[in-house]
């Protein structure tokens, strides 16, 4: 879980370009791009494809219902942090992928990002 939590927040490099971001956190930066590509892959016709199921139902940390999902693959996640992160990475290209999927795959996400007053700093 801790290095999930890296890829999402981007290893924690704050608000640099692109170059710098890949200079700076090479590893964070490719394994976001797996992530990526994991989650994308189409589903087997006998098995559903696990990292896209996380990816779709991942909860936030501070929602006050009970996480119970009978889903395996299920977690839970800061989205503030996430949300903070997302913010300050909009320069990068793997950034906005991980916003775009996230936003159109996990109802979740896009219920959180739907209701903050700041959106204007992710736009």
């Amino acid at each position: 879980l801790a290095g999930l939590w890296t890829v999402f927040t981007l290893g924690g490099v704050g608000s640099k370009t692109s170059l710098q971001l890949e200079r700076c956190s090479p590893l964070a930066n490719q394994s976001l791009l797996l992530l990526l590509v994991l989650a994308n892959l189409t589903d087997a016709p006998d098995t559903p494809n696990p990292y896209r199921q996380a990816i779709t139902s991942f909860k936030n940390t501070q929602d006050s219902t009970a996480f119970s999902s009978s889903n395996p693959h299920a977690f839970q996640i800061n989205f503030n942090s996430l949300y903070t992160a997302l913010c300050e990475q909009q320069k990068s290209d793997q950034a906005t992928l991980l916003l775009y999927t996230l936003l159109h795959q996990n109802s979740n996400v896009r219920t959180y990002v739907l209701a903050r007053t700041d959106i204007e700093n992710l736009v």
